[in-house]
């Protein structure tokens, strides 16, 4: 196959990551179109990296007989209706995290996937980095032995200019949810796709330090997993000036931790960490409490190589449609659970509940 032609739309903050892991693997793909309903940021996105093809109209786009692929970096309540509109055509898509904002939308999008026979891959850069990777590893050879104890902390900053900035951030219809949807979700998919399954939390989320904002801003969530072990979520974008994100893994024969998805500590009762250590090329961890014009590349280049490679071999890419429902889930159990004071068990039958809740403080916050 030769190379495949991408087209952007939603030409935000974040798309300029997407363009650059694209130009990254400038032998097998090109970005030829972008779209933006305001035609000035579509222009200067296409003016950056070499683009020819500016549209508005999304639907004009899919027409376009030469895009393979379609990034979707929009808001995220707009994520499903965009992917659904491009499997239908016979276009393969990525989406910016999180898949969208609610299962029923998420179950779209797999139903897109499955009935047109296309590639959709949900972006979560961290999984393909080598500290992730390894514990991913470690946990599948059993060498931790029982997990007692696994915990995700995202503690970062967003200041209230960052919600000022566009009308959508914050907001449940569109932004869906704060610190755990937009900012956590890339630790509580590494906390839930190396540890295992979580099939119940307690939590409480709060809104306290930012204004004019609908959602959390805050979040605490005890955890249980499938294995027997237990957990701790915890995000904020109110952590002043930002600080790191941490998982960390301990059972009964060893633990990890890792910071900014670099590995920081990893000990096994038998010493037998020095021989992965010897492979391991620890590397700089990157901006503290990032926000997303920080992101390091390397993490979409790779995972756009993963689907490329996916396309052209007729395989599954490590995260296809139904791997970026699962964090999602988890998110909208903890805000069932704080709405209601009450433990949440997993798997949700559906989100009809979660969502008359959330109704009931649009307009508030926490």
């Amino acid at each position: 196959m030769s190379k495949l032609k991408f087209g952007i739309v939603g030409c935000g903050v974040i798309s300029k990551t997407h363009a650059t892991a694209i130009s990254a693997l400038s032998s097998d793909a090109e970005l030829v179109a972008v779209c933006d309903v305001i035609e000035d940021r579509a222009r200067k996105l296409a003016q950056d990296f070499g683009v020819k093809k500016i549209y508005t109209d999304y639907e004009k786009m899919l027409l376009d007989p030469e895009i393979d692929v379609i990034s979707v970096c929009t808001p995220s309540g707009m994520h499903a209706d965009m992917a659904v509109l491009a499997a239908d055509a016979k276009k393969h898509v990525i989406i910016e995290k999180p898949m969208d904002i609610t299962l029923s939308k998420a179950d779209r999008i797999i139903e897109a996937q499955n009935r047109n026979n296309v590639v959709i891959s949900i972006i979560s850069q961290h999984r393909y980095s080598d500290c992730m990777q390894l514990l991913k590893r470690l946990m599948n050879e059993g060498k931790f032995g029982n997990i007692v104890l696994a915990t995700s902390y995202t503690k970062w900053y967003r200041s209230q200019e960052y919600y000022d900035s566009g009308s959508w951030r914050g907001t449940w219809n569109l932004d869906g949810g704060g610190a755990l949807m937009n900012q956590s979700i890339h630790y509580i998919d590494m906390i839930q796709w190396i540890v295992g399954k979580v099939v119940e939390v307690f939590a409480y989320c709060t809104t306290r330090a930012h204004r004019r904002i609908e959602v959390e801003d805050g979040a605490v969530a005890v955890v249980k997993f499938e294995n027997g072990a237990i957990g701790e979520i915890v995000g904020t974008t109110s952590a002043y000036p930002g600080f790191e994100t941490r998982l960390e893994i301990f059972g009964e024969h060893g633990s990890a931790i890792a910071i900014n998805t670099q590995l920081e500590s990893l000990y096994f009762k038998d010493g037998s960490e020095k021989e992965y250590l010897e492979s391991y090329k620890k590397e700089d961890r990157g901006p503290v409490g990032a926000s997303s014009a920080a992101i390091k590349e390397e993490g979409h280049v790779r995972q756009y190589r993963d689907v490329i490679n996916a396309i052209k071999t007729g395989t599954k890419p490590l995260i296809p449609a139904e791997e970026g429902r699962h964090p999602v889930e988890i998110i909208l159990a903890i805000y069932l659970s704080s709405l209601t004071g009450k433990p949440v068990k997993l798997p949700l039958e559906s989100d009809d509940e979660v969502l008359k809740e959330i109704e009931k403080i649009k307009g508030k916050g926490f």
